[in-house]
């Protein structure tokens, strides 16, 4: 469904565009979560699974950065992970802030068997696209990131600066 805001032009494509790439990034998702729930992990604790069993041991920071995900979010996604005795958490000897996490055994084999079938499943919902169509959107979608993450990036400048003009 398209909008049904009666503004500029420019507002109204934009908005039209936002709610189409909403749209189809949240049935994914609710298609790809009801597979992952089949085999008891939520999309959360995929990804930190996934990040770990791809990149090694990562801070607790570093996952959140890297998913995209609060501080809060990641460390409830890792107490339920641990707690499955999937994950193990590591306090830093030299900055005792620092939590480093890893993947247990179990939680190596778990991802190991768990990840080529969300690959395929992923595959599967994507095929919709053409090959060209995919490289297109995964362009298209990194402009897009890219471009609003400056713009988050000024505003927290501007924030930070007027904050310190305030104190002064």
């Amino acid at each position: 469904m398209a909008t049904h805001f009666k503004g500029d032009p420019r507002e109204v494509r934009a908005l039209d565009a936002y709610i189409k790439l909403s749209r189809a990034s949240g049935t994914i998702d609710a298609r790809l979560a009801t597979n992952l729930a089949r085999l008891g992990l939520t999309t959360g604790q995929l990804g930190v699974m996934e990040a770990l069993m791809h990149l090694g041991s990562l801070s607790q920071g570093e996952l959140g950065r890297k998913l995209l995900r609060s501080g809060g979010n990641v460390t409830t996604v890792i107490d339920n992970l641990e707690r499955r005795k999937l994950v193990a958490r590591t306090r830093n000897r030299d900055d005792r802030r620092v939590v480093t996490v890893d993947l247990t055994k179990a939680g190596r084999q778990m991802i190991e068997k768990v990840f080529p079938a969300h690959a395929r499943a992923l595959t599967q919902a994507m095929e919709t696209l053409t090959a060209a169509e995919q490289e297109e959107l995964g362009r298209l979608c990194r402009k897009l990131g890219r471009g609003a993450a400056r713009e988050l990036e000024v505003a927290r400048k501007v924030k930070a600066d007027a904050a310190a003009s305030a104190r002064l």
